[in-house]
């Protein structure tokens, strides 16, 4: 059975995702500043941080704190709360909430609990960073932080060779240079824009290569927030390559690996000459030549 949770719904509260800053304090929206002075209590990732901001928009509204090291217990909390007829507001650092932080668990909670939730349009830096990156924003996806555990490093890595879509990482300074070796081990000819403290002051952007990127961070000193927007492979230059791959094997083979699967003959020939750039004539004539 399908539940829509509605704006009308009895006794419950409503969570509210208020985006905050990236950096630059005029992106705050009037609808989140008043938001925020409305709702009963404003969940925060860092309440010593966020009381600044709450402070320069001389918001009163008490405040909790929910991070990564509480978000289970506190979320349930939370939860609990909001059952009550609390109306809560979430807020990460900076920021959309549920974007690389653990705003996703608490909105998880809602939705089995059958808390209504909305999401109020503000800052993101992945978004900021790709509008701006001179690269194709048709298609993309998100990775966040790169994982530092080696296995799922190297699943993502591995991912990045053939990915089509425009992809876009978080980085902290410390970890850049790190980072972008990896990269470069994987797609060192791939296009990259380096953005730096989006918003802020200092803000900065350059296109290079990721070799380009990584030599430059060898012997650069990171500083700041970085996001890296990388560009996909071409569709074309993928094909080409899977194209190079089949021919360094025999068409039998080729069939093989397709009637392995339980495809049709017919269906089998059609899918070789589509892999190759043939035509299924030339295919069946081929087999035909080379029967055993």
């Amino acid at each position: 059975m399908v539940k829509w949770l509605h704006s009308d719904a009895p006794m419950s509260g409503k969570l509210y995702l208020c985006a905050t800053p990236i950096g630059n304090l005029e992106d705050m929206t009037f609808r989140v500043i008043q938001t925020l002075k409305e709702v009963d209590l404003i969940a925060a990732e860092d309440t010593r941080h966020t009381i600044k901001l709450l402070n320069h928009f001389d918001i009163k509204t008490p405040m909790t704190s929910y991070h990564e090291f509480n978000k289970i217990e506190k979320g349930h909390e939370l939860v609990r709360q909001l059952l009550e007829g609390k109306n809560i507001a979430l807020v990460s650092d900076a920021g959309t909430p549920g974007i690389s932080d653990p705003g996703e668990e608490l909105v998880k909670f809602c939705y089995d609990a059958g808390i209504e939730v909305t999401s109020l349009p503000g800052p993101a830096a992945c978004i900021t960073a790709l509008t701006m990156s001179g690269l194709p924003t048709r298609r993309f996806c998100f990775e966040g932080f790169l994982p530092t555990d080696k296995k799922e490093q190297e699943i993502v890595l591995n991912r990045l060779k053939t990915e089509t879509r425009t992809t876009i990482f978080y980085e902290a300074p410390h970890r850049l240079a790190k980072t972008l070796t990896l990269f470069e081990n994987y797609i060192p000819q791939r296009r990259l824009t380096v953005c730096k403290e989006l918003t802020k002051r200092y803000e900065s952007a350059a296109q290079m290569s990721v070799a380009e990127a990584s030599s430059y961070f060898r012997e650069h000193e990171a500083k700041g927030e970085y996001v890296l927007v990388i560009e996909g492979i071409s569709q074309k230059v993928l094909d080409d390559a899977q194209k190079e791959s089949w021919e360094k094997i025999p068409i039998e083979a080729h069939m093989r690996q397709y009637e392995q699967q339980g495809i049709p003959r017919k269906e089998a020939m059609k899918a070789v000459a589509a892999d190759r750039g043939m035509s299924k004539r030339e295919v069946y004539q081929y087999l035909l030549e080379h029967k055993e």
